[in-house]
């Protein structure tokens, strides 16, 4: 699809200058507010545009153009960057105690009360930021607090960091680099089904992430960053307080943390910092700890600082949850990459508000170094409040009883040979014929996030490999419903609805066709990203590396994954069933190369669902809602057209109906489930 850019050097600098401000408003809203406007194919198509004029007129590129986030060539090394101002320490606290102590020297040194800041301690890499005119030009490691490294190139693919404030001030801002936790999870998943090491936490993968000399690994891994500091403002900030310096930074469109809370004495800021305690693992960040300042700047400046750590500021830090508990057995499991992952089985201990039983050892190599042996008493945390693990085993509490465990040399499904390749930790299975693999890559075709086959889940599959009648995610399109009753507890509707959904799967559009092919690496967000830029899996799977990796997002090692995957003839073979089954192989959204979207039913027209939908999930829904053409909103604005709300609807319901009532959103539309289906219905969807 061609996208027109304009006739003359100076209308272009005009649009792509307009471009730049709407692209960074919509930044804004998605990476720090969390409440987006428009949605994913609306915002790429802005990016399109953008990038198209680039390309048209090379002069018209500026380094904090959003086009430029994606990452350049891998840097060489990191140049040292001196602090003008040091970026110290904080000294630790650990008890109510402790803050009262700390408290106490800092009126014995004011002279007077003092109020206090109390902000989450983010669990991730300190770094700094200089503006100039607005601009960001720098952006730098803690190190040694005295020099750190010049990270720009990496900072500058951070989404939530602006390139441009809304207002031309040169300021340094200090902050925290931080990965999310669904980040790091899928980040770990990916690292494990390539057989590379796992990362302990969200602060060791936000600090490997940003210490990458290749900007594009950087800008793959879904950074954010707090701003949490105003180091020095030219000319100065218009604030008092450091409170106050937290609003203003915000409001030039800094991302600032807006949990913090202002008390004007010691024990309603212990108050604050017990509250938190549990409330911070509902997060979507990793914390680990409460950072209390000094409010007043005045008073900051007059208590100082020692060598190390300011005296106005000091950091709580919750306690590790841990726990001890016994080891009964490690377990093993074929993932549907091959990988076979050790994992822990031990009785129940509560840990960061859930009960654990398991946790995974990730490899042998792990298990090694821990000393981890079979009947051990061991001590079990979760890493960055997210993920159970085993931190060590106690040797000293050994009876004599405990098996050292070893890693067997055939695969405990199929009894073929496992294979360590290069450079990589984990132990495979290659065999194709693997049952454990077959499973794994059948439930995960099914998969909600993949094809939706609705009622196909791990019992189904089981009993449908028991019988001989899968092999692979093709057989399932060749199932009768004779064959379904031959299956014990297979009734007769229960069999008529899973044939049902398994045809309706037949019209999905080609992202969660790639999806749930489970090529490695390749997440949802990237199978999309595929889908729209290649239109039909033919085109993918006659592409190479370049052209894979000349797609944002896409990085060398996914490009290298897809080409190995598509080279294979079991590969062809499978593609070729599916089509022949009738699965469709295109991408269905109005954004893809060559879609007719104005043509499309609801081309145009931006939907919000709200509420809880009877007949399929959300995901489903906004599916077809693309499928026709329109597009799907996180909020509700005066651009929605059409909101469809489901049972128990709230603001966002609420919010429609002010704006439709007002008038000022006139052409807006609520429909119930009801209407939705009928709709949808009208237009030939099979719902």
């Amino acid at each position: 699809m061609t996208i027109p850019v304009p006739g003359t050097e100076a209308e272009a600098r005009a649009r792509a200058e307009a471009l730049r401000e709407t692209i960074r408003h919509h930044d804004y809203l998605y990476h720090v507010l969390d409440q987006p406007e428009i949605p994913d194919a609306e915002y790429d198509q802005l990016m399109r545009e953008l990038s198209a004029i680039e390309a048209a007129y090379p002069a018209l590129v500026t380094p904090d153009s959003p086009t430029q986030r994606v990452g350049g060539p891998p840097l060489e090394g990191f140049v040292k960057v001196r602090h003008d101002i040091p970026m110290l320490s904080l000294a630790n606290a650990y008890s109510p105690d402790e803050m009262r102590e700390f408290d106490r020297r800092v009126r014995e040194a004011a002279g007077r009360a003092v109020r206090y800041v109390c902000e989450l301690k983010i669990d991730g890499l300190a770094v700094s930021l200089r503006y100039e005119g607005g601009r960001l030009v720098r952006g730098a490691t803690r190190g040694d607090g005295e020099t750190g490294e010049d990270i720009t190139a990496n900072i500058r693919t951070i989404r939530a960091v602006p390139l441009v404030l809304r207002q031309p001030v040169t300021i340094e801002v200090r902050g925290e680099a931080y990965m999310p936790k669904p980040a790091f999870l899928r980040l770990n998943e990916q690292r494990e089904a390539a057989g590379e090491p796992l990362f302990a936490n969200p602060r060791n993968a936000a600090a490997g992430s940003l210490r990458q000399l290749d900007p594009k690994v950087a800008a793959s891994r879904g950074l954010s960053m707090f701003a949490y500091a105003l180091a020095e403002s030219d000319p100065p900030a218009p604030v008092a307080t450091h409170s106050e310096a937290l609003a203003w930074m915000a409001d030039l469109g800094l991302p600032v943390n807006a949990s913090y809370a202002v008390y004007d004495n010691i024990e309603d800021v212990i108050r604050h910092i017990e509250a938190w305690a549990d409330k911070r693992h509902d997060l979507p960040y990793a914390t680990d700890g409460m950072v209390v300042k000094v409010d007043d700047l005045a008073v900051q400046q007059a208590l100082g600082a020692t060598a190390k750590s300011p005296r106005w500021a000091i950091a709580y830090k919750y306690a590790a949850e841990q726990a001890e508990t016994v080891l009964r057995t490690i377990e093993l499991s074929v993932g549907r990459t091959g990988a076979v992952t050790p994992t822990a089985v031990f009785d129940p201990v509560f840990l960061a508000g859930t009960t654990v039983t398991r946790a995974s050892l990730h490899n042998e190599d792990l298990i090694r170094e821990r000393d981890i042996r079979i009947g051990d008493v061991i001590v079990v945390q979760k890493a960055g409040d997210i993920i159970p693990e085993v931190v060590r085993s106690l040797p000293e509490r050994r009876t004599g009883d405990e098996v050292p465990f070893r890693m067997p040399d055939r695969c405990p499904q199929c009894g073929e040979p496992l294979h360590r390749l290069p450079d990589e930790v984990a132990w495979r299975c290659i065999n194709p014929a693997c049952p454990a693999l077959i499973r794994e890559a059948l439930i995960h075709f099914a998969s909600r996030d993949a094809m939706n086959i609705v009622g196909l889940g791990e019992q189904w599959v089981d009993a449908l490999l028991a019988h001989g009648l899968v092999r692979d995610a093709a057989d399932l399109y060749r199932l009768t419903k004779e064959q379904l009753l031959g299956l014990e507890r297979m009734g007769d509707k229960s069999a008529s609805n899973l044939l049902e959904s398994i045809e309706r799967s037949k019209g999905n559009s080609l992202e969660r066709l790639l999806f749930g092919l489970g090529i490695r690496l390749v997440g949802e967000k990237a199978a999309k990203t595929l889908a729209r830029n290649f239109g039909d899996l033919d085109a993918l799977m006659a592409a190479d590396v370049d052209e894979l990796t000349a797609i944002r997002e896409i990085g060398p090692k996914m490009a290298e994954s897809i080409v190995t995957y598509f080279r294979g003839e079991g590969a062809h073979s499978l593609v070729a069933r599916l089509r022949e089954a009738g699965v469709n192989t295109r991408y269905l959204g109005a954004d893809g190369p060559g879609a007719e979207g104005a043509s499309l039913p609801w081309a145009g027209r931006t939907f919000v669902l709200t509420g809880t939908l009877q007949a399929m999930d959300r995901k489903t829904a906004a599916g077809w809602i693309e499928r026709f053409g329109g597009s799907v909103a996180g909020s509700v604005s005066r651009k929605t057209d059409v909101v469809v709300a489901g049972e128990k609807a709230g603001s966002k319901l609420d919010k429609a109906r002010a704006l439709a009532d007002s008038g000022q959103a006139p052409g807006l539309e609520i429909w119930d489930e009801a209407v939705f289906l009928a709709r949808l219905r009208d237009l030939g969807a099979s719902v």
